[in-house]
């Protein structure tokens, strides 16, 4: 990833190519107008040209390219100047996005967009991410770090990273058990950085969810299963809510979290036909079974358990009627890695999620 001096050295040595036009630098740090400008430029090609004062970045990031944008938009220009963005790297989609606002872009890895109205104008796009290091590197949307994410899916705005910490580790049944260690509160702050430059969140007043249906997707994309250690599947002979029952005395008993699988929770939000099974996580399934009457068994099993300390599964339990169910966001991703079926059934679970979080964001 170049640095923003590697990059103005490009400018100073005619390092930055945009065949078959051609670029000068004129001069550096241009003041107009109580703005400054990092450059400026121009552009030639046959016997024409046109002069551009340059917002230069050396990430690609979206917040960093929308704030960039929003700067040379909200900067009134001299007379016969136009707008420019450089940055490392512009996908096909930014260019497009800088065509529509009138906004001219280079980046370094072959790519450009050049608009001089009346005159001429060139496009050019198609070429690899040179820089892949100006995305994020760690993926928080997977493992125990997309618990930073599916909090705001529970509660969209937050006064503090603070208090984002001691509300996912509230909400964690492993934490509260004492059987996993609380998330620190630079994984949190970490995760945050990334979900902002992903336009996920806004820092304007306070911490919010700007885009919960994005933010569905990205987990969507990250989710993988559990981990089980040992899974199990026996026949008791009780009905649902006796087992239900049975199970949240037990594990209360012996203090063995448990939880509804996505799958076995899902009539909670949505409407559709499943099996008899019942699926549930739990910490310590033999000490569980111990406790319980009933036969392993692959024959017409009503109880299968699953052994596991993934804590995305233990996280943010619905409780009804003091059992805790697998949350909306956890039934969404079992059933989105799921069959067709399945995912037909996760868009009412989405919409769930997503009139949940207008609800309480208008609140």
């Amino acid at each position: 990833m170049p640095t923003e001096n590697e990059m103005r050295e490009l400018f100073r040595n005619d390092g930055i190519l945009i065949p078959p036009l051609s670029l000068r630098l004129i001069q550096e740090n241009i003041a107009s107008r109580n703005r400054i400008f990092d450059a400026e430029v121009e552009i030639s090609w046959m016997d024409k040209k046109a002069r551009f004062l340059v917002e230069l970045k050396s990430k690609s990031t979206p917040l960093i390219f929308r704030d960039a944008l929003n700067y040379l938009k909200s900067s009134p220009l001299p007379e016969h100047y136009l707008p420019m963005l450089i940055m490392p790297y512009l996908s096909e989609l930014k260019l497009s996005e800088l065509e529509q606002l009138g906004v001219s872009g280079i980046d370094l890895c072959g790519n450009y967009l050049i608009v001089v109205p009346g005159e001429f104008a060139a496009f050019r796009s198609g070429a690899g991410n040179r820089f892949p290091s100006s995305a994020p590197i760690k993926n928080i949307y997977r493992k125990n770090s997309s618990m930073v994410g599916r909090v705001f899916l529970a509660k969209p705005r937050y006064s503090s990273v603070q208090e984002v910490c001691a509300e996912i580790n509230r909400r964690n049944l492993l934490v509260t058990a004492g059987i996993k260690k609380p998330i620190s509160l630079s994984t949190v702050s970490k995760s945050l950085k990334t979900l902002e430059n992903d336009l996920i969140i806004g820092r304007e007043r306070g911490i919010d969810l700007l885009q919960a249906e994005k933010l569905l997707t990205k987990l969507t994309e990250a989710y993988f299963p559990p981990k089980a250690q040992a899974i199990t599947k026996i026949k008791l002979p009780y009905s649902k809510n006796e087992i239900f029952s049975l199970l949240l005395k037990q594990s209360q008993k012996l203090k063995i979290p448990i939880a509804a699988t996505g799958t076995t929770s899902f009539n909670l939000y949505a409407v559709m036909e499943r099996g008899d099974l019942l699926s549930v996580y739990c910490t310590d399934l033999a000490a569980l079974l111990e406790s319980l009457p009933g036969n392993k068994t692959d024959r017409f099993p009503n109880l299968e358990l699953i052994e596991t300390n993934d804590e995305r599964v233990f996280f943010d339990p619905f409780v009804f009627e003091g059992f805790p169910w697998a949350s909306p966001v956890q039934v969404y991703l079992e059933l989105m890695d799921g069959d067709k079926r399945d995912q037909e059934t996760a868009t009412q679970i989405k919409s769930f999620i997503l009139d949940n979080y207008q609800k309480e964001f208008n609140q």
